[in-house]
């Protein structure tokens, strides 16, 4: 008999904090989840379901943790500081770690369950990023709640962060020039066996304030994997060269350029590649019974989810949204004229509704609806100078949640069909968003616009917006006639610059 309490997931848009809240709703367990952004968590599929509670809370403030805490009878928690730019993610980590403690003993909690990494800490080489996984496993089992640890090497999936790392880099580069840790033993394991050992430490209570490695049945180099993937894929056999060169720092630079993965993501993944992740006791199996999939069969799963366009979750999806202050209308402190706008609208002859599809597939697959080809060379600036390019694409090619990665930008808000709002997280001299908006303009007409606004940084951000201004024109100009002709609505009027400054240019508060 399932608990009527409901099991709080902490990290409940993340990668695998996203997969597992559906796994548990369809076994019949109520979730708790919990985040640091409602807006993100009420655009998940899961949002709805009358058995899911959102709470948002921050593992860094010890009193929302109480709050979500409260009333739950087990806790899975799936946080991680993975970006090695913030350089205290150790410290955050620990603090947070030490507030679940601390929530889970007053909330009388019977158990945690915590996905960590597998490496060993007497390695010389083990990196800080792990130290601090094994660190975070010592204090949430110092505490009364126990604390199940699971340790995992890479996760094969679909949209994780390790697996898209080696699918770009194998389909991009027929010869590649490797660090001497191409040679290093790993035993990586599905996201499917990971959602399922998951769910059976909730289950078994003989796991309760155990560590387990959990993994699966193979063992290879990562030189092996990449032959793998090249002859599931269909690719040709990659030629690969270890060089004695290649720092993680240097290699966390290559997968920047050449694969979606930022530097400052790919930098802590590859520090801790150069360390054996192979299973040291496989106690785990016989007591969370299940299929384990081969390194072989979960490339092929994750190849023909990403084919078939049903990618749950990525690893771009976590992360806090932190939108400028200066968007929310009424804010005395940025009148003035301070924020520059540019944008045009055209009205058309039909329904929002129609005109929502032009808007919904922007970025990825379909492009920006005009000159592409200069998208691409800004996107390759970007990445060459540490910014994200357009290599992240978008998860899905019709469907956009709060705090999906689109391209350079990051989904602010999505109020369909009226409302998309993208956050520009390209390297640029300021702050800026993209807005696109239909509102009806008179029976059986609507209007599209497009809006760029731009919170110049210092003396340099203002030459950035007038010089790239008439560009910038001809490009939203075009990419909304583009748009308005995508939707094979007759085009009523338009396009026309819009005033800048109007009221119903401001970005609304985040719901």
């Amino acid at each position: 008999m399932k608990n009527t309490k409901p099991v709080m997931v902490l990290g409940a848009t993340g990668y695998v904090g996203g997969r597992l809240i559906p796994k548990l709703l369809s076994e019949g367990y109520k979730v708790r989840a919990v985040g640091r952004s409602q807006a993100k968590m009420n655009c998940r599929p899961w949002a709805g379901n009358p058995s899911v509670e959102i709470v948002e809370a921050d593992v860094a403030d010890l009193d929302s943790m109480k709050r979500a805490s409260e009333g739950c009878w087990s806790a899975f928690y799936l946080v991680h500081s993975m970006n090695s730019q913030k350089g205290k993610f150790a410290d955050a980590d620990r603090e947070g770690a030490k507030n679940m403690v601390i929530a889970a003993s007053e909330a009388r909690l019977k158990k945690i369950i915590y996905l960590g990494g597998l490496g060993e800490l007497d390695d010389p080489k083990i990196s800080h990023h792990l130290k601090s996984r094994h660190e975070v496993a010592e204090i949430l089992q110092s505490g009364s709640t126990p604390a199940t640890h699971l340790r995992a090497a890479m996760i094969l999936g679909a949209g994780s962060a390790s697996f898209e790392i080696l699918r770009y880099l194998v389909d991009r580069l027929p010869v590649m020039l490797t660090p001497k840790w191409v040679r290093t033993p790993c035993q990586p394991i599905s996201i499917a066996n990971v959602l399922n050992y998951l769910q059976g430490c909730l289950e078994h209570d003989e796991t309760d304030g155990g560590t387990f490695d959990i993994c699966g049945p193979d063992v290879f180099t990562y030189r092996d994997l990449i032959g793998m993937y090249a002859k599931i894929a269909g690719l040709p056999k990659r030629i690969i060269i270890p060089v004695p060169f290649l720092s993680p720092k240097l290699s966390a630079k290559w997968i920047h350029l050449v694969t979606p993965i930022p530097s400052s993501i790919a930098q802590p993944l590859a520090e801790g590649l150069s360390i054996p992740v192979v299973c040291k006791n496989n106690q785990i199996r016989d007591i969370v019974e299940q299929k384990l999939y081969s390194c072989e069969e979960s490339m092929q799963i994750a190849l023909k989810r990403i084919e078939q366009e049903l990618v749950e979750t990525c690893w771009s999806d976590a992360g806090a949204i932190i939108p400028p202050e200066w968007l929310y209308c009424g804010d005395a402190d940025y009148a003035g004229g301070t924020i520059l706008e540019s944008g045009f609208y055209v009205r058309l002859k039909g329904t929002p509704e129609k005109a929502w599809e032009s808007v919904v597939k922007i970025g990825g697959k379909t492009g920006w609806y005009f000159a592409d080809t200069l998208w691409w060379i800004r996107g390759a600036i970007d990445r060459l100078v540490g910014g994200v390019g357009l290599r992240r694409g978008r998860r899905h090619p019709r469907e956009v949640y709060v705090g999906d990665a689109l391209d350079f930008f990051r989904v602010l808000e999505v109020e369909a069909p009226r409302r998309l709002v993208l956050l520009a997280e390209m390297k640029v001299p300021g702050e800026a968003i993209a807005q696109f908006e239909i509102t009806p303009a008179g029976p059986g007409v609507c209007e599209l616009t497009i809006l760029s606004r731009f919170l110049p940084s210092g003396l340099a951000g203002i030459l950035y917006w007038y010089v790239l201004l008439p560009f910038h024109n001809i490009i939203f100009y075009h990419m909304l006639k583009n748009m308005a002709k995508s939707t094979r609505m007759p085009i009523v009027r338009g396009p026309k610059p819009i005033t800048p400054g109007r009221k119903d240019a401001c970005v609304l508060p985040l719901k």
